[in-house]
């Protein structure tokens, strides 16, 4: 009698199933008057189960999100919009977008980013996918406040098995997505100052009011009001009033004016003698007027004086 025995074996055939976490990121503090762009980056992980060995293909889409007009995705802090955007590449030339299949599409963007799963003998598999966020450079007029941006069900993907008939994405019969990713960013109340000298030249003898103007550039946060004032100046028994230039011991004394008139001497104390302006995160010049009145001359030679600029704000 012959027997033959036959071993019948069969590949553990199951379900896909994928699951997506969400993709939160943090500008933290952004310099805004610098005018740069400022990059930070953020991750989220795909995890799938299902048949040994297969590959999964993923389509993972990032929506446009919330406070998103016809451009690009924008921050919000009240009425004031900061705008960024999310890439696929740490060079930030790719944009990661939406097809619309998972999560909202992102019509100035409708593409997201591709992904090939495999799920190896244990039929389990995991990826950890990075984010790359810019906020744009030049936006100096965004107020300060504290910003934020949410996509309600993004980072999403669509996925399903891959065969040599797989179309390219957008495709997949499944679909995931995450409980929702929020961005933010900070811009603190701040300002900048630079100043022009304040040059008289040559002078001869001071018989007559020589006079002369320099200027001071202020760059403060949209909205913030400021106070400008100047200092003394560093000549010994100086005052705001009667600031000295000096030469070694000798002196010569002028004084610093807000308006060309020269009759409103510009002082250091608030409410006083300061200047006041309000912030628009752009550069606001402000003149100088300077005069050294008649006054026995001094021997010849270079005169100097360093006055402190404070802008309080």
């Amino acid at each position: 009698m012959l027997v033959l025995l036959f071993a019948f074996g069969m590949q553990d055939a199951r379900s896909q199933s994928c699951s997506i976490s969400a993709a939160s990121g943090s500008y933290g503090t952004v310099d805004i008057l610098s005018g740069s762009s400022v990059d930070t980056t953020a991750t989220f992980s795909v995890n799938c189960t299902g048949t040994n060995n297969k590959t999964v293909r993923l389509c993972v889409e990032l929506s446009p999100g919330q406070t998103n007009t016809a451009g690009n995705r924008r921050l919000a802090s009240g009425s004031d919009r900061l705008v960024h955007e999310l890439y696929s590449d740490s060079s930030r030339t790719t944009v990661w977008g939406s097809w619309g299949l998972a999560t909202t599409a992102y019509s100035l963007f409708p593409a997201g980013t591709t992904y090939d799963l495999n799920l190896g003998s244990s039929g389990s598999a995991g990826v950890t996918m990075t984010v790359y966020g810019r906020v744009f450079a030049n936006q100096t007029t965004s107020g300060p406040g504290s910003y934020s941006w949410t996509m309600t069900t993004a980072p999403a993907a669509g996925y399903d098995y891959k065969t040599g008939s797989t179309p390219a994405c957008p495709t997949g019969t499944r679909q995931t997505t995450s409980t929702g990713s929020a961005w933010t960013a900070t811009i603190n109340a701040n300002c900048t100052v630079s100043a022009s000298s304040v040059n008289f030249g040559s002078v001869g003898v001071l018989a007559s009011n020589a006079d002369t103007t320099g200027s001071i550039t202020v760059r403060c946060t949209n909205s913030t009001p400021y106070t400008i004032g100047l200092g003394a100046g560093s000549g010994s028994g100086a005052t705001v009033a009667n600031r000295k230039m000096t030469s070694g011991a000798r002196t010569v004394t002028y004084s610093l004016y807000s308006d060309s008139a020269r009759t409103t001497v510009w002082g250091n104390t608030i409410g006083t003698d300061t200047s006041a302006g309000t912030g628009s995160g752009l550069d606001q010049v402000y003149s100088v007027y300077a005069r050294a009145p008649a006054q026995t001359t001094p021997a010849p030679g270079a005169y100097s004086d360093t006055v402190v600029v404070t802008v309080t704000y």
